[in-house]
């Protein structure tokens, strides 16, 4: 069962088992929210949107159509998501640029998110950045511009690379891709 406020507005009836919406949360009809969400006080969720399983959105984050936030993500307070590349006041897009973040990405407080912008598989962007260009799978990204500073493990400790592997005192392993990613490697 999910635990909705007594303040919050919520017309969609696609919210999944066990999630938690807090007060003062808006979710319009077309919306879809997973499984053991936590959405937090003053959020709004346009109808656009859909939430995987096991997400966090901190308070005054508001999702607008066509975000798609994909399993365990986590949504910093005061996260932006921008989808008008051109905004116009009264001019509303036939379709919206489609906005990704990838399963276990994790985006700072107070960070900012042109429209189509992909986040990539356990990323992690800094407070404050500012977001004009994807995000690679396990990448560490700040900056405004952000840009890639370094490598994260799903555990969130960075990664240092010798002889293009890496090892996590979580003990998972990494290597690095020809062409220019990462990928987790099975241990040893």
């Amino acid at each position: 069962m999910s635990t909705i406020h007594p303040t919050a507005l919520v017309a969609s009836p696609r919210v999944g088992e066990g999630t938690r919406i807090w007060a003062w949360v808006n979710v319009l009809p077309g919306a879809t929210i997973g499984r053991d969400c936590n959405i937090c006080d003053r959020c709004f969720i346009e109808n656009d949107v859909v939430i995987g399983d096991r997400v966090t959105v901190k308070c005054g984050v508001s999702l607008y159509d066509g975000l798609a936030l994909e399993d365990d993500v986590f949504v910093g307070p005061g996260v932006i998501f921008s989808n008008d590349p051109r905004p116009r006041s009264g001019r509303r897009l036939d379709v919206y640029p489609r906005t990704l973040v990838r399963t276990g990405a994790s985006l700072g407080a107070a960070a900012v998110l042109l429209p189509g912008i992909t986040v990539g598989r356990w990323a992690m962007v800094g407070a404050g950045s500012l977001v004009t260009r994807d995000v690679p799978d396990f990448a560490l990204s700040y900056g405004s511009p952000a840009r890639v500073h370094g490598q994260v493990c799903r555990c969130g400790e960075s990664l240092r690379f010798n002889d293009r592997r890496a090892r996590c005192s979580c003990a998972r392993s990494y290597e690095m891709q020809p062409e220019g990613g990462i990928a987790e490697t099975v241990a040893p």
